[in-house]
């Protein structure tokens, strides 16, 4: 894509283009997220042509997020903490939020994967975790390592359903690639959409807490034990063309703007999608800058709609090769732009990721008909997870 970007007043982001390569000063006052010097002359950037408890008596407590930014936990939840803590390792959960309408739990989280943990034959147990991103239901259950299959997982989502009274999810988001065929089988005899998906969020958090509360004071823990099924990180590929765009920026928004975008997902016409901040942990002041890509293409509004079926993950500003990859679904990884190495430029791109870091890894992606359009056709927030310790 082009990045010729000039500075303009009306535009809806700050921009931190690498046409530039530095935040306009005079419009932004905030702290930019590098000092380099701009340069007059913009430089040409184009896209690749080739871009807890086991009873029902009250709700288990939310998770903790692995972030840089500030935590917020209840006194209350707290309490829950200890409570938890005290409960025996080896309990199973089953789980529903009794204030929770259970027709309205349309789409499931699930992992289906071995822990390390030993049984008695001395063999890794597995377990099935499942949950919905509100947490309003979770439910685990170990599993022998002989009975792991499609019927097994198949008769485990109907016995879920049957127990905690709620209806068959219409999706099923995973983010295992080794498990896809398993979890497709399971769910498509069951008329459920399987989505493998990296956008399981509240799934990575409690598998991280659960590590942490759970599988360390279980009697058959392994130290040190890796995990059985590492998550993929293949090669980036060769972005599709109907993925193309025409121009893109590093901008920023304070996240007051950003909470209006996601919001404007339900209230308009736009694609994309939000992250429940609160559910996660993470506390955001309302003039934190958070930073974001924007891309601009005549044909917004077509490439908006393919991107919202992709699941997009996250967005990376890879300085070795000079490129941006972005990552959807499970392991799918494009080479979304690239452009001319040098040290200005990769200084510039190392300012984008420590922006985002900073964040504790929240950034956004916004595609627009123009750079300088007040509106997005379509808007993601996106959050770097480190991969769960199992």
């Amino acid at each position: 894509m082009d990045n010729q970007l000039p500075a303009m007043p009306n535009s809806l982001f700050h921009r931190a283009s690498m046409a530039t390569l530095s935040f306009n000063p005079t419009r932004i006052p905030n702290k930019p997220i590098s000092n380099i010097t701009s340069i007059s002359k913009p430089t040409k950037i184009s896209f690749l042509s080739s871009i807890k408890p086991a009873n029902n008596n009250h709700k288990p407590h939310h998770f903790q997020s692995n972030t840089t930014l500030k935590l917020s936990v209840s006194t209350q939840e707290e309490v829950e903490v200890e409570d938890y803590e005290e409960d025996d390792p080896t309990a199973e959960m089953s789980y529903l939020d009794p204030e929770t309408d259970p027709d309205s739990i349309i789409e499931w989280e699930l992992d289906f994967c071995s822990r390390p943990i030993l049984d008695i034959r001395g063999k890794k147990v597995w377990e099935l975790v499942v949950c919905d991103d509100s947490l309003s239901l979770q439910y685990t259950k170990y599993f022998p390592n002989n009975v792991i299959n499609s019927i097994t997982l198949k008769n485990a989502i109907v016995s879920i359903s049957e127990d905690l009274g709620v209806p068959l999810p219409e999706k099923v988001r995973f983010f295992r690639s080794q498990l896809q065929t398993i979890i497709t089988k399971a769910c498509k005899e069951l008329d459920i959409k399987p989505i493998p998906s990296k956008r399981c969020l509240s799934l990575l958090l409690w598998l991280e807490e659960r590590y942490e509360t759970v599988y360390t004071r279980h009697p058959g823990f392994q130290k040190g034990s890796k995990p059985l099924l590492a998550l993929d990180n293949p090669f980036p590929m060769e972005l599709p063309e109907n993925l193309f765009g025409e121009k893109w920026a590093f901008v920023q928004l304070p996240y007051s703007a950003v909470h209006e975008e996601v919001s404007s997902l339900e209230t308009r016409f736009m694609f994309g999608a939000s992250l429940d901040l609160d559910l996660l942990g993470i506390e955001v002041g309302d003039k934190t800058l958070i930073p974001g890509l924007a891309v601009a293409s005549s044909r917004a509004k077509p490439l908006a709609a393919w991107m919202n079926g992709l699941e997009v993950c996250s967005i990376e500003a890879d300085t070795a090769r000079a490129c941006l990859i972005l990552s959807v679904g499970i392991s799918t990884r494009y080479i979304y732009a690239t452009y001319k190495k040098s040290p200005v430029t990769t200084a510039e791109a190392e300012a984008w990721e420590a922006a985002k870091k900073a964040c504790g890894g929240l950034h956004f992606l916004a595609i627009q008909e123009d750079l300088d359009s007040e509106d997005c056709v379509g808007f993601w927030l996106l959050l770097d997870l480190p991969p769960p310790p199992v």
